[in-house]
């Protein structure tokens, strides 16, 4: 029941924050996932939702892990059949999964036959001592806000049965070292099916002359504080570059001086993943700001630099550790601290037409040799898994 509620409020959030149509067709998405077909293999993927989350760290993991030999499937936590899936696997991923009844029954089976569990996050949600970090939280319903209650997977995590665990970034792979895990950096990376879509936006690409366009991609309802850092940049960028122009895109709220730039600050809603990338495609600098000192904002990956970098677009990116790690600045993108650093670069940027045409192609480069799946490298996780994939098949033929 509880779990229920959840989805609830939930649900509710979704259509109140996208409207009928659009945040309907995402709930009916999710109810739809709870019946998909799961095949028995080598590995299963478990996962709490279907948003990008899901998507980048289930979905794309698995095609990664495909290309590599591992059968591999996916499913929701609310299957009504999750239980069952002990005996149809050797190595069992739960990504963002609530600690439900029936994760409980699915976990006591696996730990029966003496099966391998991974935990696997790509945020700090699975600690509520950091919830105070978290913008989005206090803006939540009451029903919502009950899915982080005692973390988002905690109880897992905890289980001194679990002493592997798979994550985005070096700030999240020391956080749970700290807890005794060993831990593998599984980055996130581009599906064959995202590069599919990208191939034919670029083939149509129309390079006639337009005004010249910063843009943002939100992604989510939790990044106001992140984009309000760069908030007098951009307000001196766009008074001093009268041609400039400002895309918004996913949920945000904006300082109310941009109104005074009228049409040259557009918004669009949250779009299908087709779209998004149509999006992408038709600006000239991407933005990607973060609260400075933020440890949730610490843990987000680089997955905006290679999203804009495979369309060579630019970006500027808040110079936390992991777009330091990602980015080499003044080369395939750039970093920013200060507010200062925030206008420099972008003026940079605007006045060079050379320098962002370069910087995109070499962030192209980057993120087709880094951050696809089919040109994925992580030879200790696959050899990690080889072991306990073998371990199984080895039993059996005793």
């Amino acid at each position: 029941m509880k779990l229920f509620l959840i989805k609830i409020g939930k649900a509710w959030h979704t259509i109140k924050r996208e409207g009928l149509i659009r945040g309907g067709r995402r709930v009916l998405t999710a109810g739809l996932a709870l019946f998909r077909r799961v095949h028995p293999g080598d590995i299963l993927f478990i996962t709490g939702g279907v948003g990008d989350s899901a998507r980048y760290r289930c979905h794309h993991v698995a095609e990664e892990l495909g290309f590599r030999g591992f059968r591999t499937a996916i499913t929701v936590q609310d299957n009504p059949f999750l239980p069952s899936y002990a005996d149809s696997f050797s190595v069992f991923i739960f990504h963002r999964v609530l600690y439900t009844p029936s994760v409980a029954k699915l976990i006591e089976r696996i730990k029966a036959a003496n099966k391998e569990i991974i935990f696997e996050t790509d945020d700090l949600v699975y600690d509520p001592a950091y919830l105070h970090h978290m913008d989005y939280f206090k803006v939540m319903n009451p029903l919502e806000r009950k899915l982080y209650e005692y973390g988002v997977g905690g109880e897992i995590l905890a289980d001194p049965y679990v002493k592997i665990a798979t994550t985005t970034t070096t700030f999240l792979a020391d956080k749970l070292r700290a807890l005794g895990k060993q831990v593998f950096i599984v980055p996130n990376r581009l599906s064959e099916e995202d590069l599919s879509i990208i191939k034919k936006i670029s083939s149509s690409k129309n390079n006639n002359p337009k005004p010249l366009t910063l843009a943002y991609f939100s992604g989510s309802a939790s990044h106001n504080k992140d984009f309000a850092t760069i908030t007098e940049p951009l307000l001196g960028i766009l008074g001093k570059y009268p041609d400039t122009r400002l895309a918004i895109h996913g949920p945000l709220d904006l300082d109310s001086r941009f109104g005074a730039f009228g049409d040259r600050v557009k918004r669009t809603p949250y779009m299908s993943r087709e779209k998004h990338w149509a999006n992408v495609a038709r600006i000239d600098i991407n933005l990607a700001p973060l609260e400075i000192g933020n440890p949730f904002c610490e843990s987000k990956s680089e997955l905006k630099f290679f999203e804009a970098g495979i369309l060579g677009v630019p970006t500027v990116a808040t110079a936390t550790q992991t777009f330091q790690e990602a980015i080499r600045d003044g080369v395939d993108g750039f970093t920013a601290t200060t507010e200062e650093d925030w206008m420099e670069k972008l003026v940079r940027l605007i006045e060079d037409p050379e320098l962002r045409k370069n910087m995109g192609r070499k962030a192209r480069e980057k993120t087709l040799e880094k951050y696809t799946t089919v040109n994925a490298h992580n030879d200790p996780y696959y050899q990690y898994l080889i072991s306990k994939v073998v371990k199984k098949e080895e039993g059996e033929a005793k």
